[in-house]
């Protein structure tokens, strides 16, 4: 509801603005067309990976990993981690925190394991694990359309290394930070006997509609290389929303709400698009220019890719990625803002609706984190993970 209110309240300020000329007609006319596809392969990606949490896909696959873990917490951990990241290259990073989150809590529960570890790598890794392909966040989408439109596998080329690095720094942050926590042992459940926990609302392993489960992973096979494909997003996003819809219509129709539809989210991404649009239009860019930089060194791109994360802490990362864009002029400087946009976001609750959407969950799950000490931990691990994508970014050329 905060997010709808927001977003209602920026939507009227962009209408004032383009009601008296502030935002030219033109301009609105462009962020129209450059927007509207992205807006709608969101709504669609929410859509299915709410339809596959349904589905119970999520939960199967972390509930094999811990028995994969063979007792051992560091193996499970990493196995986690490894879906973490899956989730957010192919999924993009709402989804790995607000669907993969009560999992992974519900999974080291079950466990007897604590959750912080694992909590703290979820959201973590929903930030930093988005650098990969243009649609594990948002702001790769407006970046692709920024770069000419370059293919999945070029914007891949381009962040392969920042992306390997803003990886790796968070878990070896938290490998060495929570190593007592990872270094126990758990009891091994059989699979077919775990019985879920509550709070997740997830299917059991004896409820789950095979159907369902089976029809949910088919589609998700045949729709993550149909969106690396080149192909326009939300084409078979759309397509593959529309199949899921069809099959829970047969199946669990009761699933089938309006509520699927990401409508807070919808909203806050409008009227802060026409709200940054307009901004940039009065040159509050040139502002920000002053702090960014100019240049491809690697000086340059940390200035520029510390410019993006101190403005997604202190606003938020999309509104820091459209105040910046400008700046942006070649590939290495894009690429070093959204290291910046996307993997400078662990500090402030704010910097990133990930972040937000995930600690609802934890707090749904009773699960306490303290934002002074997210904090805390943000301050530490934030600065090296910005420093280490961009200079594996320079490394790479």
């Amino acid at each position: 509801m905060r997010l709808a209110i927001i977003g209602a309240v920026l939507l009227a300020a962009g209408a004032v603005a383009a009601v008296t000329g502030t935002l030219p007609a033109a301009d609105l006319a462009a962020l129209v067309d450059r927007v509207a596809p992205i807006l709608l392969f969101v709504v669609a990606m929410t859509v299915v990976t709410e339809l596959a949490s349904e589905a119970g896909i999520f939960l199967w696959i972390a509930r094999r990993f811990r028995h994969w873990g063979r007792g051992y917490s560091f193996l499970l951990w990493l196995f986690l981690a490894v879906f973490a990241t899956l989730s957010t290259i192919f999924l993009s990073l709402d989804t790995t925190a607000v669907l993969l989150t009560p999992v992974v809590v519900s999974v080291t529960r079950q466990a007897g394991l604590p959750p912080l570890p694992f909590a703290l790598m979820t959201v973590w890794l929903a930030n930093t694990a988005s650098l990969l392909l243009p649609i594990s966040n948002l702001t790769n989408l407006l970046a692709q359309h920024s770069l000419g439109g370059i293919s999945p596998a070029g914007f891949a080329a381009l962040m392969w290394a920042p992306s390997l690095a803003a990886v790796l720094v968070p878990l070896v942050f938290i490998a060495l930070v929570f190593r007592r926590d990872l270094s126990k042992r758990y009891s091994r459940i059989p699979v077919g006997r775990v019985r879920p926990d509550a709070e997740t609302g997830s299917p059991t392993a004896a409820s789950t509609d095979r159907v369902l489960l089976g029809g949910t992973a088919v589609v998700l096979a045949l729709l993550l290389p149909a969106l690396v494909s080149g192909v326009p997003v939300w084409i078979p996003a759309a397509a593959a929303a529309l199949v899921l819809a069809a099959v829970f219509a047969f199946r669990r129709p009761r699933v089938l709400k309006v509520q699927l539809v990401p409508w807070s989210l919808l909203l806050f991404a409008s009227g802060l698009f026409l709200v940054m649009e307009t901004a940039r239009h009065l040159g509050a860019s040139a502002f920000v220019g002053q702090l960014a930089g100019t240049g491809e060194s690697f000086p340059e791109l940390l200035r520029l890719a510390a410019t993006g994360a101190a403005g997604s802490n202190v606003l938020n990362n999309l509104p820091a990625y459209l105040l910046a864009e400008p700046l942006a002029e070649t590939p290495q400087r894009m690429a070093a803002l959204l290291i910046g946009v996307n993997a400078g976001p662990l500090i402030t609750p704010w910097a990133s609706l990930a972040t937000l959407l995930w600690h609802d969950r934890l707090v749904r799950m009773n699960v306490l984190i303290t934002w002074r000490g997210y904090a805390l931990f943000g301050l530490m691990v934030a600065p090296l993970t910005v420093f280490a994508a961009v200079l594996a970014l320079t490394a790479a050329g």
